[in-house]
């Protein structure tokens, strides 16, 4: 079997999923506390890095999604897959996980 090398470049989401790169965690509390990994919470905003073409409609066109590259999004805690790409993390949810835009 042949290894494969995943870069972002590569990846490419099927029907309404997005592939989101995940924000580094606080590593540090509002009283200035540094908190060790195992402590740290799973963050829940990240940045879009790659869209699906959208999910397809009964009739057999795509919806269009609501979300585009370079977007800052907050989503579901417990969403999606986690993928490691090098030193980066990746979630690849569906966009009905998304909860908002954050500007």
């Amino acid at each position: 079997m042949a290894a494969v090398s995943l870069s972002v470049s590569t990846v490419k989401p099927l029907g309404d999923r997005v592939f989101i790169k995940v924000s580094a965690p606080q590593e540090k509390t509002a009283g200035g506390l540094y908190l060790p990994d195992n402590a740290q919470e799973k963050p829940q905003v990240g940045e879009i890095a790659a869209v699906g073409p959208g999910k397809r409609n009964d009739d057999g066109t795509r919806q269009t999604m609501d979300i585009n590259v370079g977007d800052k999004v907050l989503y579901s805690k417990y969403a999606g897959t986690d993928i490691k790409l090098g030193t980066d993390e990746y979630v690849l949810l569906s966009e009905k996980d998304i909860l908002a835009i954050v500007n």
